[in-house]
């Protein structure tokens, strides 16, 4: 299958289509959590800044939608700006059922430069799912809530990774339309968007510490999660749930290479550096 083909297109919206899953937040079996599940709970940091991330996120893509010509690659992206409303209003009755101190931010105007916007928004998905998997995996490992609050997480974080392999596959599409020098320069957009994606993370971090009185943030923070935390574990951590995700796509499809390939090459580089580290037995 070509890149950028009209069988490229209708392959990778076909599947987010063919892929939708149909529930209602208010519905769903949310468990009574006893006070430490629910102290725990509290205790995550970054609810309100996905609160407010899910609520942008779906007032992007419902711009973004609105320019949109092509009836095929209308029909996904609508489709993905219902799921981001719905994720957004799956954080909010959970705030509300479990008193969740998140407030609600005001979302900024997003109607200018609203496909640039939508790419950000794209490669800082990717970023965020890419980390996430690996805090995900973490905390269900360590039983950080009942199965039951897992099990409502893990369709949110099926649906993220939907996203994320139809925006790799829409921007290669839309790339490999424009011509062969916009196909042949891909490496560097992907990573000039990859390094902004970085920029409001930090940014994030950092309006997130002085939410929370000083006190270190970040969307990724694993270390909430597990006791003895190492930055290596975690991003192991984040390669190998991305890898067991990914490998349920159609072969077909592109999925997002960047950020493990860059975390395959910084997890061999500290195994190496464990193995010279060591000391020759006597």
């Amino acid at each position: 299958m070509k890149i950028g083909s009209l069988e490229h297109r209708d392959a990778f919206c076909s599947h987010f289509v063919r892929t939708y899953t149909e529930f209602d937040p208010d519905t769903l079996p949310w468990p009574q959590l006893d006070a430490d599940a629910l102290a725990r709970l509290k205790s995550v940091p970054f609810w309100e800044e996905v609160f407010y991330t899910e609520r942008r996120a779906g007032a992007i893509v419902a711009a973004f939608t609105e320019t949109i010509t092509d009836p095929v690659l209308k029909e996904a992206v609508a489709l993905q700006g219902l799921e981001e409303a719905r994720h957004a209003k799956l954080i909010r009755v959970m705030i509300e059922k479990y008193g969740i101190d998140a407030a609600e931010r005001p979302v900024e105007d997003v109607s200018d430069n609203v496909e640039t916007r939508f790419k950000d928004f794209g490669f800082g998905e990717c970023m965020d799912s890419f980390l996430g998997f690996g805090v995900f995996k973490i905390a269900m490992a360590n039983e950080f809530l009942p199965k039951e609050m897992f099990a409502i997480f893990e369709t949110l974080m099926y649906e993220e990774t939907r996203h994320i392999v139809f925006f790799v596959n829409w921007m290669a599409y839309t790339q490999a339309r424009k011509g062969p020098i916009a196909r042949a320069l891909m490496p560097l957009t992907d990573l000039r968007y990859y390094m902004r994606a970085l920029g409001r993370l930090v940014g994030t971090a950092r309006r997130g510490k002085e939410m929370n009185e000083g006190k270190e943030f970040s969307a990724t923070q694993a270390s909430v999660f597990l006791d003895d935390f190492t930055f290596r574990r975690f991003l192991e951590d984040c390669y190998s749930e991305n890898r067991r995700r990914m490998d349920t796509f159609d072969p077909e499809l592109l999925r997002p290479s960047f950020l493990p390939q860059l975390a395959q090459t910084a997890l061999s580089a500290m195994r190496l550096w464990s193995f010279r580290a060591k000391p020759l037995p006597a």
